[in-house]
Parts: structure tokens; sequence; C-alpha cells
């Protein structure tokens, strides 16, 4: 079984910075793709940024020049540092690292920008 594990969230003031970090355990498994995904209240989980086996990210537009994500297959490890925090990036964010025959999600840490 393969457990991921997000850290890094919390309360910060609009304008500020958080990272986010997310680690994979349990049984061996090789990423070919690692991203981020949040959920506001009432709202449904959305895509925020991803990087793949060739190192490129992909950011959703609202985040984009603000966040920057980070990996590491061999480790098995990335992270997200969130710069230029708005209220409207309050959510609970989601790790997820996807092999090529499954799909692997964390649960969640929540991040709190306040105005």
């Amino acid at each position: 079984q393969v457990q991921l594990v997000e850290s890094g969230g919390g309360l910060v003031q609009a304008g500020g910075s958080l990272t986010l970090s997310c680690a994979a355990s349990g049984r061996t498994f090789t990423p070919v793709a690692m991203g981020w995904y949040r959920q506001a209240p009432g709202k449904q989980r959305e895509f925020v940024a991803k990087i793949g086996s060739t190192g490129m990210p992909y950011y959703v537009d609202s985040v984009k020049g603000r966040f920057t994500i980070n990996g590491d297959n061999a480790k098995k490890a990335m992270s997200l540092q969130m710069d230029s925090l708005k209220p409207e990036d309050t959510a609970v964010y989601y790790c997820n690292m996807d092999s090529p025959t499954a799909t692997f999600w964390g649960q969640g840490t929540q991040v709190t920008v306040s105005s």
C-alpha cells in the first residue's frame, strides 16, 4: 500500500508565502507524474499544478507566476511553493502521484489565507 503525506499547511495573511511538501511511503512504485489539487468549501476539487517525467510543470492560470512545483521522482517527494497568496487560495490542498497503473492521493492539508 502507498501513503502520501502532506505537510506545511497553515494560516497566512494575504501576500504571504507557504510551502507544502508531500512524500510517499509504502509499496515501491515509480511516479510518472506528481501534482497538487485543491478543494475550497462548497466547490469541486480543482487542478493546481503538475509536473511530469520530463520535468515540465503545468499550472492552472490562477496560480501562474505565484506557485512553483518541484518534484523528485527518485525520492517520491514534491513541494509546492506558494507566494503572493490570496484569500481565494484558501482550500484543502491534496497531493497526487500517478504510477503507470495507479493514482495515489494524500489526505489533504488546510491552507487558509486571511485578508
